[in-house]
């Protein structure tokens, strides 16, 4: 029975591979057999033909030169080589001109299937591995979610979720990512709960609590400096853990994980708030009380992100450390393009910060930029639009410098995002905050099981700018609509990744740490 596979296979003893010819006709493969070189080259243009088998030693024209002229006409098509010769440079060579696979002589029928397995069905075979995998593993972490009540094993369950929304990114069907999209909301029900128990107990030091911003220089970053090693750590401005994961293998070609550990970012998740406090190594409400000149509160005028280095350095000689550092925000491709030409010159600091915005603008972009919002309509796409840019990016080309010298790259972002669904109305009056998954203000009206309210913010480590001002945070998919205009609103916001509220994807955030 055919299975519509087309096999070429050139090889000057053609005869002699009869045997194996017939076996594969047997299983329901076509193969059409060529005994040279040229006669490869002129058939592998026919576009039925779906993978070619080589030998390398033919006369004439060698299997190298039939290789190279089959991949300028068919690049993407598998090439499997087959030779004698196992020598390492001729497999080197074979490799760099991107074969698939290669075999030795002589060859065996099951080794050929088993290639042909590899090449052709793996996508299927993978694919349904994949998705049993993940339909096995659907059922534990269903019974997990009932039973998390810690920070680490929220953790370990948003790591899990990640994982199999990746691997379903590559090789699952429709179905399945319809499945662990659904358990992802789930799980962010049952997160917020967790969040509303706990978040409060944190912020005030009570049991056991996770590194937060406000502690993370601390407890993960300065004990790191005392082996003078220079240190740099790099936040990557609204990185998402699943945005981390897309774009890790690409320094660890260069670098070594050493670490890979995980922070919660404060409430409100947004960058006035988290950043300031990694930076400041204090909550909101004890950076305005310290330096009071320094801290503006969302309805005050002028850039909420404008004292960073001053906080870091208050920080640094608030825990008296004798370092040489150096800080740097990164806000467009010309500042990212000296970045690149000057980092060598960083290697004389104990600690250099470099704050990249560009997950962040992307982000904000989306939101007003129709194409944006089709090339990265959903999480899959929005991915892989940061791992493009990273790949491309002056940051990734600034680390490689570094790759050859000894030194210590964090890799850290402030907060995550998530991709808002459900409007939420909330009735306000003019001088609230803003932002879709935050408010602040005074005389709030709200759907209470669309948020977390904080009706005192200094017990969530928060400044109060009026005597009656609360605040509130959307949790899930949610984000907040007034009932003006609220049609229009709904229909601009729907489907935008926004930040400031809770979720996974917003409070657990990613720390991790390479080294030469």
């Amino acid at each position: 029975m055919k299975n519509g596979i087309t096999i070429l296979w050139a090889d000057d003893e053609i005869d002699m591979l009869k045997p194996q010819i017939l076996f594969l006709e047997e299983k329901g493969y076509d193969v059409h057999a060529v005994t040279n070189g040229l006669d490869a080259v002129d058939k592998c243009i026919d576009p039925n033909i779906d993978l070619i088998f080589l030998d390398e030693g033919m006369p004439g024209l060698s299997g190298l030169e039939t290789l190279q002229m089959i991949k300028e006409k068919r690049p993407a098509i598998p090439i499997v080589m087959i030779t004698k010769n196992e020598t390492e440079g001729l497999m080197e060579e074979a490799i760099g001109s991107q074969i698939s696979d290669y075999l030795i002589k002589p060859v065996k029928s099951q080794q050929i299937l088993l290639t042909l397995k590899k090449l052709i069905d793996n996508k299927r075979l993978v694919t349904e591995k994949t998705d049993s995998n993940y339909q096995k593993e659907f059922q534990k972490i269903f019974f997990t979610l009932q039973d998390a009540n810690d920070h680490q094993q929220w953790f370990d369950i948003y790591r899990k979720l990640v994982h199999w929304e990746l691997e379903l990114d590559r090789t699952g069907t429709a179905g399945m990512k319809e499945v662990l999209t659904s358990q992802k909301a789930e799980a962010n029900v049952e997160f917020g709960k967790f969040i509303d128990k706990n978040y409060l107990k944190w912020v005030a030091g009570k049991g056991e609590k996770p590194v937060m911003s406000n502690t993370l220089l601390e407890e993960k970053v300065f004990p790191l400096l005392q082996d003078k090693v220079p240190t740099f750590f790099v936040l990557i401005d609204n990185l998402r853990y699943d945005q981390w994961r897309i774009i890790e293998p690409l320094i660890s070609e260069f670098f070594k994980l050493r670490t890979e550990e995980h922070f919660y970012s404060i409430l409100p998740t947004a960058t006035q708030y988290a950043r300031n406090a990694i930076f400041a190594g204090l909550m909101p409400v004890e950076i305005e009380k310290r330096l009071p000149s320094l801290w503006l509160n969302d309805e005050d005028e002028g850039g909420k992100n404008q004292h960073e280095a001053e906080f870091l350095k208050d920080n640094i000689v608030r825990h008296k450390l004798n370092i040489r550092y150096s800080y740097h925000k990164i806000l467009n491709f010309n500042e990212g393009k000296q970045l690149e030409d000057n980092i060598l010159n960083l290697l004389n600091n104990d600690f250099n910060v470099i704050v990249y915005n560009f997950v962040d603008m992307l982000s904000h972009a989306r939101t007003e930029m129709e194409v944006l919002k089709e090339l990265a309509s959903d999480e899959t796409a929005y991915r892989s639009l940061t791992k493009s840019w990273f790949d491309h990016s002056p940051l990734l080309d600034a680390l490689r410098k570094l790759s050859d010298k000894k030194v210590r790259i964090i890799i850290t972002t402030d907060h995550g995002t998530m991709r808002v669904q459900a409007p939420s109305k909330v009735v306000a009056d003019r001088n609230t905050t803003t932002n879709l998954r935050y408010k602040s203000g005074k005389n709030l009206q709200y759907n209470k099981k669309d948020v977390f309210e904080v009706k005192v913010p200094a017990e969530a480590g928060l400044p109060r700018q009026h005597v009656t001002s609360s605040f509130i945070f959307a949790k899930e998919d949610a984000f907040f609509a007034y009932p003006n205009n609220y049609n229009h609103y709904v229909n601009y916001f729907k489907n935008t990744f926004q930040h400031g509220g809770i979720s996974l994807e917003e409070m657990i955030v990613p720390f991790a740490v390479f080294e030469s």
